[in-house]
């Protein structure tokens, strides 16, 4: 196989014989065939045997070393040979760019600085020359294209944007440029993005857009080149805008229509039927759940909130104890789910009070009165006065001679004697003697039943009526008494009970109670007006349901007793008791008040306690008396009583007229 060196030489000759042949151009014939073997030479002898072979002026870069091998079977044409030389620079590193007449060989990495086929017509799809190349887009951004293309380059070749004009600026080789061009064609094509209504019918459009960016949150920003898919919502004509691709669009329509399906309750306004709640009250406290939900919630959801807020409209039937609410999906379904909570069957508490009182109350009274008036006759005058039992001897001797001065009968023991009005002395003399014992035995068990956390109050009293002023008012000269006028103030007297029971977890009842019971006041002595007793207590306590606890009470054990005398004449034995009064006064008060409530959970509960009390006031009923007189007063008249209950599972006489149920929600 001959070497380099010597087919350098045989190819020089043969261009040299070409070229005699034609005219006198340096040019080879047209019709010459190059076939190129270089195995491990120098790369300056190829840049010499293409130089010779194209006609070309070459420069080389000094940077430009390699050893390189080219090896061909079939002769090729000096343009062939040219392109094939071309390639054989890329493989190393190299590049040809020309610059008029000449052809710079340098390395790779300098290329852009250099200027090469610049906007050529038509780009080769085998050729390895630099060309420059810009493109207009159309349909797309040519930013970003940027992203796209840029991995699809070698290193060294140049793409660049320009947004302004939405072209690229491309320069690289022109089987690659060629090839960037055919991609840029296929992505620049006009997008079928539109815009589409779909109005809703059902559903919320708020609440549907909030679910599919919940579900799709992407959507929000742009991926790539492509158009995301805008979803808006037109609150006024509560309908979707879609805006994208017709795929996109076609997706999100589907879902949409999902969506925006009838309920089963019939829409956005619903009738809620209350059983056990008011609906005037349960109305107020979900319009303030709905505006205090509004008013929390995070900025970045004011808006749906604030639309929620506007559409949703809550109101009561009391006629019917039903809601009226109208509101989106989501703000129905939670206040279905607080109504729900809140509906419900109540437990009850029956509480019973026992009020137990036992009081003594002992007094005595014992004295001697005596006077002696001698201002007529001897001039003696003098007296022990003391007036016992309420009850002076001055008023006992002036009754003696006037009879119309006695305003009130003296009680108790009185024994006197005197002369009196008979000229000369006159004297007097009483003993009296008052014993009074007063007893008081008090069984009070007021029951109430009240609900959970409701407050009750029982109250079986009277109204007693007491003087607080009198007056009498005297008109004209005469001196006559006119208009007598008294003030009266009426108080009530007997047995006050207000309860608020609240049951909590398990069988425990704490209760919040206010107990009063009064009455009036059997008493030894006399008094300016009736006096009452009042026992009050208001605490709060901790029952086990069906227990029995004491709320308090009084045990009070108190012993008076008061001596009226004259000194040192008192003190004589037996004749003291001439000049002396006694009093002794004891009282023996024992007041206890228990409670006892039980919880009644459901209507058996409520029907046990109800017939218990029933039949107990049947059965006193009975105990009055035998049904028959042999001669009755009222004869005819049957003796009044209560019947007797019914059945718990008896039918509703046809008479009544049963109140319908409120439908199931």
């Amino acid at each position: 196989m001959p070497t380099s060196r010597s087919l350098l030489t045989t190819l020089l000759a043969a261009l040299l014989v070409f070229g005699a042949a034609g005219p006198s151009s340096a040019q080879p014939a047209s019709g010459a065939r190059i076939t190129p073997n270089f195995k491990d030479a120098d790369i300056t002898q190829v840049i010499e045997a293409v130089a010779a072979a194209t006609g070309r002026n070459i420069i080389v870069d000094p940077r430009v070393r390699a050893q390189v091998t080219m090896l061909s079977s079939t002769p090729m044409t000096p343009d062939a040979f040219y392109e094939a030389f071309l390639a054989l620079l890329q493989v190393h590193g190299f590049v040809a760019a020309p610059s008029g007449d000449v052809l710079k060989i340098i390395p790779d990495a300098n290329s852009r600085t250099m200027p090469g086929n610049d906007l050529p017509d038509r780009l080769s799809a085998t050729s390895d020359e630099i060309v420059t190349q810009v493109v207009s887009v159309t349909n797309v951004s040519a930013a970003q294209l940027v992203a796209i293309l840029r991995p699809l380059m070698p290193q060294n070749a140049h793409l660049a944007a320009y947004p302004s004009s939405n072209m690229l600026i491309l320069a690289d080789r022109a089987n690659n440029v060629n090839r960037m061009l055919r991609i840029i064609r296929r992505i620049d094509q006009s997008s079928d993005a539109d815009i589409e209504v779909v109005a809703m019918q059902n559903a919320s459009a708020v609440e549907v857009v909030r679910t599919m960016t919940a579900l799709n949150p992407a959507q929000a920003s742009a991926e790539g080149g492509m158009s995301p898919l805008r979803v808006v919502a037109d609150d006024r004509s509560n309908s979707i805008l879609l805006a994208g691709d017709k795929t996109q669009r076609l997706r999100a329509r589907t879902l949409i229509a999902y969506l925006d399906t009838p309920l089963a309750s019939g829409g956005d306004t619903r009738v809620r039927y209350l059983r056990y709640a008011d609906a005037e009250k349960i109305a107020a406290k979900l319009k303030e759940q709905v505006q205090g939900v509004t008013a929390g919630a995070p900025a970045a959801g004011t808006t749906t909130s604030a639309s929620a807020d506007r559409s949703t409209i809550i109101w009561a039937e009391p006629e019917t104890n039903a809601l009226v609410i109208t509101a989106p999906a989501k703000t129905m379904n939670s206040l279905m789910a607080v109504i729900d909570k809140l509906d419900i069957r109540r437990a009850q508490v029956i509480v019973e009070a026992i009020i137990v009182e036992v009081s003594a109350d002992k007094s005595a009274e014992l004295g001697v009165n005596w006077l002696i008036d001698g201002s007529n006759a001897d001039n003696a005058v003098g007296g022990f006065i003391e007036p016992v039992g309420g009850v002076s001897i001055v008023d006992l001797a002036r009754a003696a001679t006037d009879p119309t001065t006695l305003t009130s009968v003296p009680r108790g023991t009185t024994v006197g004697v005197g002369r009196l009005g008979s000229g000369g002395v006159d004297f007097a003399a009483v003993l009296r003697a008052l014993r009074g014992d007063s007893t008081t035995n008090i069984i009070a068990t007021p029951s109430i039943v009240t609900m959970d956390n409701q407050e009750a109050e029982i109250k079986v009293a009277q109204e007693v009526p007491f003087v607080t002023g009198q007056y009498t008012s005297t008109g004209g000269n005469t001196g006559n008494n006119l208009n007598p006028f008294q003030t009266i103030q009426r108080q009530e007297v007997g047995t006050i009970l207000k309860i608020t029971p609240q049951i909590n977890e398990g069988d425990s009842v704490m209760l919040k109670i206010e107990q009063e019971s009064s009455s009036i006041a059997a008493t030894s002595s006399g008094a300016v007006d009736l006096v009452t007793n009042k026992r009050t207590i208001s605490t709060h306590v901790l029952i086990e349901d069906g227990g029995t606890v004491v709320l308090g009470g009084l045990i009070q054990d108190s012993q008076t007793g008061g001596e009226q005398r004259v000194p040192f004449l008192g003190r004589i034995p037996v004749v003291g008791e001439a000049f002396k009064s006694r009093s002794a006064k004891k009282t023996k008060t024992n007041l206890m008040v228990f409670i006892q409530p039980r919880i009644l959970r459901d209507g058996l509960d409520a029907a046990f306690e109800t017939n218990q009390k029933y039949n107990y006031m049947r059965d006193q009923q009975r105990k009055l008396g035998p049904q028959r007189e042999v001669l009755p007063l009222l004869p005819g008249t049957p003796r009044a009583i209560l019947p007797e209950l019914p059945p718990a599972d008896s039918a509703v006489p046809a008479a009544a007229t049963p109140t319908p149920a409120a439908p199931a929600p």
